[in-house]
């Protein structure tokens, strides 16, 4: 009961995003105009832009693994790059309602997070790939974030807050509210969850990147992808079902 109140609850939150997004987007083009304008591209805006699809990478990167062929992946990392979070809470609503076979004891999350069927397959042969990957893609922003402090100043004025600037804002943070949706789920103590989730609000895609390295590096090659996705709790579940492995 508890397992069909979680699932619940976790469809409404982002189908209540999804629509404030969407909402968003209308409110701000008829009130604002086109986002396809030279003058809103200030070197901030391309910072935050830049941030922005560094996260959906890593959304993509996961909707990839989740999906069975590469036409349906490669619609929604389209629809993904064109829509941000509006296409993520699409996406993270219809497989909750995908979800189905939730025992009273089993957590949505995990079958949300993992691709469902025989996994044992899967094994972490990319781990090298996507430690460089990750690491490379967190200097990156580190870098972009530090030369757009040096060469136009702190983000904290109010003359860059234009509508698209918060629209955009507000898109980023969906995404990272997604994001520590599986940061909490996968760290072990309110303690480790609040400070990293501190981190991905203060430095979004650097913090990104930074945590799925670290997680990379926790996982043998040996090891199936699921162990990325989930905690020690449910790994060990998983590997008592066979739907999970």
């Amino acid at each position: 009961m508890a397992a069909q109140g979680s699932l619940f609850m976790w469809r409404a939150v982002f189908a209540a995003l999804g629509v404030l997004m969407v909402a968003t987007l209308v409110y701000t083009c008829a009130t604002d105009g086109s986002p396809f304008r030279p003058e809103l591209f200030t070197p901030w805006m391309v910072a935050t832009l830049v941030d922005f699809y560094v996260n959906i990478f890593v959304i993509s990167a996961w909707v990839i693994y989740k999906e069975a062929n590469w036409i349906s992946s490669a619609v929604w990392v389209v629809l993904l790059c064109c829509f941000g979070s509006a296409a993520t809470c699409a996406y993270i609503v219809k497989k909750l309602f995908e979800v189905t076979s939730v025992g009273s004891s089993q957590d949505p999350l995990d079958l949300l997070f993992i691709r469902q069927g025989n996994l044992s397959q899967r094994k972490c042969s990319y781990v090298i790939i996507g430690r460089i990957v990750f690491s490379i893609l967190g200097i990156f922003m580190a870098a972009v974030v530090t030369y757009t402090v040096v060469t136009d100043g702190l983000p904290f004025r109010k003359e860059l807050l234009t509508p698209w600037m918060a629209a955009t804002l507000i898109d980023f943070y969906i995404n990272v509210f997604a994001i520590s949706v599986w940061v909490s789920h996968k760290e072990s103590s309110w303690i480790s969850t609040t400070v990293w989730i501190v981190l991905l609000i203060c430095f979004g895609s650097i913090t990104t990147c930074g945590y799925i390295t670290l997680q990379l590096f926790q996982v043998s090659y040996q090891d199936p992808l699921y162990h990325v996705l989930l905690n020690s709790h449910s790994k060990k579940s998983c590997r008592k079902d066979g739907r999970m492995h």
